[in-house]
């Protein structure tokens, strides 16, 4: 009975908690098969890519952060420096972290500072947050604050100064309705070290945490909701320490015979800022272990002794705001998940390296098992609508250029557009910088697509789509026309911290040559462009797709990787190269294929048709079993031009030979002379 009851969790969550306020998130990366037989029987997540094994302080860091934030980036972008210069102006002292600049709290009377450095100010961005009142801002809202105490002369300004624009009175009600869900959800839920020992060995079996002890369990105050049998995590923060939220993983069992997780919190995701665990750590600790899920944390926690916690949305993701709570820790290092015996080989990589530039295989090692494990996570996100395109390039991966090209007029901005809002509906957070059409004809090419129908004819069904077009995670460049390269590199840039972009679509690399280039050689420009972009895309690992217009061609040929706009700098840097085949001397269905001629990952390149449907303004595949995907084998490409000379060569031969031997054939044999 209580299997078929905790297979049936999933389901009876929305109808046990408000599904207003239940905010879910699925765990598709933690699909397991029964039954367990380790600690945490969980193939090791596939490894971010940019992240490696561990997250050292002041190295590459991937961030979040909901797109509805009051906390804005800062007008004109600061740098370390200017702070430090700043605060030393005001004579304020301050000590120098790994991530954030630590000064003393303004907003706490001096008698009670106990000179304690307990403001901390992000070195980016230069937002703030107070550990002791939780007051945060951004840099100029502390710029501000400083300057106010300076002119009337205080020593410490009232922590309610910061308070910004009332809510309105929907908001206060949902986050009233929000806080009494908490309380009731937590109120409700009784301490698994409480449940019956049977019901609590089945629960334990199913979420894979049979080894982890009851002593372990209630140190971290793990709950048991039984209206659906999920596992309640608590957020405690604040200067008391007080409930804040909580989170609750539930469990189903799929036909498979896999059991997948469910992770639903209250305060919804984007204000849920918890490090589950972080009560338990020590004001002395000076080593911590993040993991991307609290069972994680349970078991490395009880394996190590070390200090643990899990982060809010996994290991991808890390809001500044908790930057200032990993500041004490002089070593943290990122636990993958995957069997505790491998523990030691975790902290290999949290070790300093005798020069930076150089690994051995064993410090790869765990990195390569990993692909092996997760080929299809490794692969990348699958597209729904260009399946063909799956089986060439295997998926969409981070990290990687792609350059892609077309004939003018051929539709290459209409289908990049869909191709990415094929990615950006899988949850790939998109960023456009459309340089050659305004975003506003952009954005309503993609809701024309999203819609699969010309909303200007159902006009009652906008606001329907244009709601659900809203929630998608899709953010534009304001950019338009001939743009510096480096003003659209450094939007980027905060792009992927603010907003965790995993794909960036320039539109197109002619518009990043401006006119102060005019007398400098355009394709010496141009290299140094896609380099700048090759760079972007492997240290903020993130995926950039490149439109470059072609070189002229004759109308019947078909265009060629040698094609591209100064080609040789392009096709080198560029992982994946896509062509827009379009044969404008027909007119018939079949006119428009996609070509790839490169493909780094595995070398597999090919050619699909495509047709294009202009009700919805989307490029498809014919009927299956109409036209046949052609692959073929790839070559590198310094070794194309010697194997073509060697066939023409060896053509001449054979051509040579046969002439030769047709003579021979044709000639009169010399009569016979008798003695």
């Amino acid at each position: 009975m209580w299997r078929r009851l905790l297979l049936k969790g999933t389901s009876c969550l929305l109808q046990a908690v408000d599904p207003k306020l239940l905010h879910h998130r699925p765990l598709s990366s933690l699909c397991l098969r029964l039954p367990p037989h380790r600690l945490l029987h969980r193939p090791p997540r596939a490894p971010c890519a940019g992240a490696g094994y561990f997250l050292a302080h002041g190295g590459t860091r991937t961030y979040k952060k909901d797109a509805k934030s009051p906390v804005e980036l800062p007008a004109t972008p600061i740098t370390v420096t200017e702070i430090k210069q700043y605060i030393r102006s005001k004579d304020i002292p301050f000590h120098d972290g790994y991530s954030c600049l630590h000064i003393p709290s303004i907003f706490v009377e001096p008698s009670a500072r106990r000179d304690t450095f307990s403001l901390f100010v992000d070195k980016t961005t230069g937002q703030f947050l107070c550990k002791d009142t939780l007051v945060e801002g951004s840099w100029e809202d502390l710029q501000d604050c400083l300057e106010v105490m300076q002119k009337e002369e205080q020593d410490v300004l009232s922590p309610h100064v910061l308070l910004g624009y009332p809510d309105s009175m929907e908001e206060q009600e949902e986050r009233d309705r929000e806080l009494r869900e908490v309380q009731r959800i937590w109120s409700s839920a009784v301490p698994l070290t409480d449940v019956p020992e049977e019901e609590a060995l089945l629960i334990k079996a199913m979420f894979q945490i049979t080894k982890v002890s009851n002593a372990t369990l209630k140190k971290f105050g793990v709950r048991l909701f039984k209206p659906t049998k999920s596992l309640v995590f608590p957020w405690f923060g604040g200067p008391d320490c007080s409930l804040k939220g909580v989170k609750l993983l539930s469990a189903q069992s799929t036909d498979t015979d896999k059991v997948t997780y469910n992770e639903a919190t209250v305060p919804k995701c984007s204000s849920y800022y918890n490090l589950f665990g972080l009560p338990l750590v020590g004001r002395m600790d000076s080593e911590v272990v993040l993991t991307g899920h609290e069972l994680d944390t349970l078991a490395v926690s009880q394996a190590t002794g070390l200090p643990s916690v899990a982060l809010p949305r996994g290991v991808s993701c890390l809001p500044p705001i908790l930057l200032p709570y990993l500041e004490q820790f002089k070593r943290v290092t990122l636990w993958l998940g995957g069997d505790i015996r491998s523990w030691e080989a975790s902290k290999i990589f949290s070790r300093k390296l005798a020069h930076k530039s150089i690994v051995s295989f064993k410090q790869l090692r765990e990195d390569v098992y990993g692909e092996l494990l997760n080929t299809e996570q490794v692969a990348g996100v699958k597209w729904t609508r260009f399946l063909e395109l799956n089986r060439i390039l295997k998926g969409h991966r981070k990290g990687e250029l792609t350059v892609f090209t077309g004939p003018t007029g051929s539709g290459k901005t209409t289908f990049i557009s869909e191709l990415a809002l094929d990615l950006c509906m899988q949850g790939v957070n998109t960023l456009w910088g459309s340089f050659e059409i305004n975003n506003v004809r952009l954005a309503k090419i993609m809701l024309t697509q999203y819609s699969m129908q010309r909303l200007e004819e159902n006009l009652e069904q906008y606001d329907f789509w244009a709601d659900k077009f809203e929630d998608l995670p899709l953010y534009f460049m304001t950019f338009h026309g001939q743009q510096n390269i480096k003003a659209v590199l450094d939007t980027m840039q905060h792009a992927v911290y603010l907003y965790d972009i995993n794909h960036v679509i320039i539109d197109n690399l002619q518009f990043m040559m401006g006119q102060e280039n005019l007398s400098v050689d355009k394709f010496a420009v141009q290299d140094h462009i896609i380099g700048a972009f090759r760079k972007f895309a492997t240290n903020s690992s993130c995926h950039v797709t490149l439109i470059i217009h072609p070189r002229k061609e004759e109308d019947d040929r078909e265009l060629q990787t040698a094609s591209i706009f100064g080609s040789a700098k392009a096709s080198q840097e560029a992982d994946n190269v896509l062509i827009l085949q379009e044969k404008k001397l027909v007119t018939c269905p079949g006119r428009r294929s996609l070509q790839v001629t490169k493909n780094r990952f595995d070398g597999d390149v090919g050619i699909f048709p495509l047709d294009f449907l202009k009700s919805s303004l989307t490029f498809s595949a014919p009927v299956k079993g109409k036209h046949k995907l052609r692959k073929v084998a790839s070559k590198p490409e310094n070794e194309e031009s010697e194997e073509d000379e060697a066939a023409a060569v060896k053509k001449s031969q054979v051509k040579k030979e046969k002439a030769e031997k047709t003579s021979k054939t044709t000639k009169t044999p010399k009569p016979a002379t008798g003695k």
